[in-house]
């Protein structure tokens, strides 16, 4: 089988094709936002909804990746810039938010792994953090285990808004700052937009790409980061792939619809592999382009990874949707006003990253399997034994939906990333959660016989 995609075209590919977004975006923006009238805009913002309309009447009809770029992150509409879509009172729940049992686990997995390997200071970068809430709730084992001044934080967001809420989560205080992102210095986090201290003293960084973040040591965070990534979709019709698009609907002017491409895509030809076998895929550039500049981060400045979301080794098809008020329903319903999510292909992401056996990937195993394997239900009568019924009775619930198989303990996926260097390392002290797992009888880095 061969590699199923060329990183440079990818690379090549993403960074063309979002500038002719952007560039197509800004102009019909401002076009619309001049000529709307302000009784009718909301909250001053032109809607997102007549924003994508006027885009595809002038262009034609545009990817899928396109429309979910622009629902998810429009700087003046999209879903996660302007608001705190979390918890009960959002749109959607992740593990962080459900219980602290969950980032206590994530946090003990971390300081496990790490003082195997190392005793310096490091990174813990997190990628899409949310409110902050898993990233507080490492901290605290590091505190508690007297390890707290062996890192800093550091955060990737690209939302003004949650970057505001994960500041006051995490920091007495915390200030945007001018990056600079061109200099000598190599001991300085020049490209940093915002900046914090903790209670406790931990300093704490934000950027908007990964690629600001400084080279060193590192422990990346990605929970429930690559869900939110644009996909492509494609569509195999009569021995032919094609890619899906989001039309105008000529039956309704107010609805959207998908519509297949008369002749492949360029990105057809990228993403798709000349053996795939099914009918339907779908796959993020942006996703492969993150996973292999981490993987060389890793390779070069030492470090490992830990990955958790809804996911699949290779095999689903459709698997775009959306959440509202934590129900499901149509993607192309009310743009801008519900989360978009796809599920992650573990299977391409093992495959880049561990390319020219740079990386060992293990997993992905079940969330189930992870967190009691970390001793989850011993943390879980430990906490029970020292609080009230109504604390009770919340812990018993967080825990149940984290683990049980029908609810978050089967489809939510872990996969961790360490450089291939340390094989032999950890085949003497092998990664916790991932042991005697079948997706682990071999290295995931090692050539399939």
């Amino acid at each position: 089988m061969r590699y199923l995609v060329n990183i440079r075209r990818a690379k090549l590919f993403l960074s063309t094709y979002e500038k002719l977004v952007n560039r197509s975006s800004a102009t019909l923006m401002r076009r619309y936002s001049s000529n709307a009238p302000e009784e009718s805009s909301r909250d001053k913002k032109p809607s997102l909804h007549k924003h994508l309309h006027a885009k595809i009447k002038s262009c034609g009809p545009i990817p899928v990746a396109e429309y979910m770029k622009e629902a998810l992150t429009n700087p003046t509409a999209g879903y996660y810039m302007l608001r705190d879509v979390f918890g009960a009172e959002g749109d959607f729940i992740t593990s962080p938010e459900i219980s602290q049992l969950f980032g206590e686990m994530v946090g003990i997995w971390v300081l496990n792994e790490w003082r195997k390997i190392s005793k310096d200071n490091f990174q813990l970068v997190e990628l899409g953090p949310g409110r902050g809430t898993l990233s507080k709730d490492i901290l605290k084992v590091f505190k508690q285990l007297k390890a707290l001044n062996k890192l800093s934080l550091h955060l990737v967001e690209v939302s003004p808004a949650l970057s505001e809420i994960q500041g006051k989560k995490l920091c007495t205080t915390s200030k945007e700052v001018t990056p600079i992102l061109i200099s000598n210095s190599d001991d300085r986090n020049e490209k940093h937009y915002r900046e914090g201290v903790t209670d406790d003293g931990t300093h704490v960084f934000w950027y908007r790409s990964i690629e600001h973040v400084p080279k060193k040591f590192s422990v990346f965070i990605a929970h429930e980061f690559f869900d939110a990534l644009p996909i492509h979709k494609f569509q195999k019709n009569n021995g032919a792939w094609h890619e899906v698009f989001v039309d105008i609907d000529p039956e309704n002017e107010e609805k959207f619809r998908y519509v297949m491409s008369k002749f492949p895509t360029l990105s057809s030809k990228l993403f798709i592999s000349e053996d795939e076998k099914r009918d339907h895929v779908e796959a993020s550039p942006q996703m492969m382009v993150i996973i292999d500049y981490m993987a060389k981060f890793l390779k070069e400045c030492g470090g490992f990874a830990f990955i958790a979301d809804y996911g699949h080794t290779g095999d689903k098809t459709d698997t775009f949707r959306a959440f509202k008020k934590h129900q499901q329903q149509d993607p192309l319903v009310d743009p801008g006003t519900a989360d978009l999510t796809a599920d992650v292909d573990f299977a391409m992401i093992k495959k880049i990253a561990t390319k020219d056996d740079r990386m060992i990937a293990f997993g992905p195993v079940s969330q189930k399997k992870f967190l009691l394997d970390l001793g989850i239900d011993v943390r879980l009568n430990m906490l029970l034994h020292k609080t009230s019924d109504a604390d009770r009775k919340d812990l018993i619930s967080g825990y149940k939906m984290l683990v049980d198989e029908d609810k978050m303990g089967k489809c939510f996926k872990i996969m961790s990333l360490f450089p291939s260097v340390l094989k032999d390392h950890l085949m003497t002290w092998p990664v916790i959660g991932f042991i005697n797992s079948k997706t682990n009888e071999k290295f995931s880095g090692d050539k399939d016989k």
